[in-house]
């Protein structure tokens, strides 16, 4: 049945599975879409503001994202190159185009820009749909214990170190303190539902919860709905089945679930988990089956046309 009303959607997003979803979303004609985006991740790399979660979402609801879903297509690198005949550590890899980008965060930040103007700017010069915000333009920044006691910077742990550690605590420095961004409030109030992408639970999407006003905006809103970002009880990338595991939550969708606290309403599964259905009937959430596997622009439209029609 064609949908007749405009629905507003407010979508939660931290890296490459909610900037896909993000793009199905925005690919609907009859959904107004505010995409708000983590920022625990964001790190001083190279002397630059960095905010990979942010310019995922941008690059990706642009079209322009790498082969990985991060970065930009067909990218180069040859000022990393150059750094490295320096000495410099260049395993974060950051492309040339990709390097504009950021050259531009940085410096309009310094000349007293808000994150959010700053990416209102970036979106409208990429041609990206729908309205993208952060979480919030005070600093706000994931750290990650290790089994060995260790505290790491986000970027330490995932690139660094290739998220081998295990995670045994998580902690968000300046969360008490941070401000929800302008519109981020609004966006979820008024909101039809709040859609949880599929992204890592603890590492991109508690980070945006640790915002106590957002967290009590959501805890109020109608209908919050997460995607799944498992199959088969594992993450097609990335670490978010171990970093569940090993924080003591439950393993499978069972652990999303309880990731997020009572917030949930509904929780989508991919098709390949159909027989999850029944032993997560107890949780207190309703089930639906889809197919989560959104990598392909076509599939993901597709997926967001199907999950906007639960609402």
């Amino acid at each position: 049945m064609e949908r007749t009303d405009v629905k507003k959607v407010a979508l939660l997003s931290g890296g490459v599975g909610g900037a896909r979803l993000a793009r199905g979303l925005a690919a609907l004609d009859d959904v107004a879409l505010t995409v708000v985006v983590n920022v625990g991740d964001d790190e001083v790399v190279y002397g630059l503001h960095v905010s990979p979660d942010l310019d995922t979402v941008l690059y990706t609801l642009a079209g322009v994202e790498g082969p990985e879903g991060w970065g930009l297509t067909a990218d180069t690198f040859t000022v990393l190159k150059r750094l490295s005949l320096f000495g410099t550590d260049t395993r974060f890899r950051i492309g040339d185009r990709d390097l504009a980008t950021n050259l531009y965060r940085t410096q309009e930040l310094l000349a007293g820009a808000t994150l959010s103007d700053i990416t209102a700017r970036t979106a409208a010069a990429l041609g990206a749909p729908g309205t993208v915000l952060p979480a919030t333009e005070h600093s706000l920044r994931t750290m990650i214990e290790t089994a060995e006691g260790e505290w790491l910077s986000f970027q330490e742990y995932f690139v660094m170190r290739r998220h081998e550690d295990e995670v045994t605590d998580l902690r968000f420095d300046g969360a008490a303190t941070a401000k929800p961004s302008p519109g981020v409030l609004a966006a979820i109030e008024e909101a039809e539902a709040v859609i949880i992408g599929p992204s890592n639970p603890p590492l991109s999407i508690w980070p945006i919860l640790a915002i106590e006003e957002i967290a009590s905006a959501i805890e109020s809103a109608d209908r919050v709905i997460a995607v799944s970002p498992l199959f088969g009880g594992r993450a097609l990338k990335g670490p978010a089945d171990r970093v569940m595991t090993s924080l003591g939550l439950p393993g499978g969708n069972a652990g999303v679930v309880a990731a997020y606290g009572g917030l949930l309403n509904d929780l989508v599964i991919d098709t390949g988990d159909a027989n999850d259905r029944a032993r997560l009937a107890d949780l207190g959430v309703k089930i639906h089956v889809g197919d989560t596997r959104i990598a392909d622009p076509t599939a993901a439209r597709s997926f967001a046309d199907w999950l906007v029609d639960l609402l």
